[in-house]
């Protein structure tokens, strides 16, 4: 399963992650223009306190990148107690990839649920990871499968392809061929090429009309979620 980590988040910050109420506002724009309603309202709005603790969040992640964990973790953890999804999304990973701080699975898990139960779509993927492979808290496909889905309809890249695999694998659950390819069509929609390979194997395997009931659940999926 792929996690989403602090780099790949701060590569794409630009273009998905509000950093001004400029950036908020041509984000929102975008969004409305693609008719994607759910990503309008929230870019448009400037949550209340982010302002303030944006800097720090900025400096966290430059830190991170750099390789100033020192800076990074003293950072995240200001955000972090202040309840911000951001700084305890990078608090989790430090956490979990022993970085900058001794590696501890069960505190990752912590402070990925906590940044996960406000939205925060990334730290939902790789909470969702870590029930699915049974890292610092017992092993939970169910609980995995429905993480993914809430990151998904957040817009993590990872999370369709990760979810597709579940049902793929039915490993802890029941096989689905139909709702493997849904997934996977939805991660190939977002360019995702793994989950673009997976959706053409699944479908090998898949009668005709299995496929056209995926491909109908991918439709309704997209008119709940995106707004076409």
């Amino acid at each position: 399963m792929m996690k989403y980590l602090l780099w790949v988040f701060v590569s794409l910050m630009i273009f998905t992650t509000p950093l001004s109420a400029l950036v908020n506002y041509e984000n929102g724009i975008a969004a409305f223009e693609r008719a994607d309603y759910e990503t309008d309202l929230r870019e448009l709005k400037v949550p209340a306190g982010q302002i303030s603790a944006r800097g720090n969040y900025e400096t966290g992640t430059v830190a991170f990148d750099r390789g100033d964990y020192e800076t990074a973790l003293r950072e995240f953890k200001v955000l972090a107690e202040q309840n911000d999804s951001r700084g305890q999304y990078g608090l989790a990973l430090m956490y979990d990839l022993g970085a900058g701080v001794p590696a501890d699975l069960e505190e990752a898990v912590k402070w990925y649920r906590l940044s996960a139960k406000q939205g925060n779509a990334d730290a939902q993927n790789n909470l969702a990871t870590m029930y699915a492979e049974g890292e610092g808290v017992e092993k939970d496909t169910h609980k995995a499968a429905e993480w993914y889905e809430r990151a998904a309809q957040h817009g993590n890249f990872d999370a369709p392809n990760n979810l597709g695999a579940i049902y793929l694998q039915g490993i802890g659950m029941t096989r689905d061929y139909v709702r493997a390819y849904m997934w996977f069509h939805l991660g190939e929609m977002k360019g995702d090429r793994a989950a673009k390979s997976n959706r053409e194997f699944v479908e090998t395997k898949m009668t005709p009309e299995e496929v056209i009931e995926a491909n109908k659940q991918v439709g309704e999926w997209m008119q709940r979620y995106v707004g076409f």
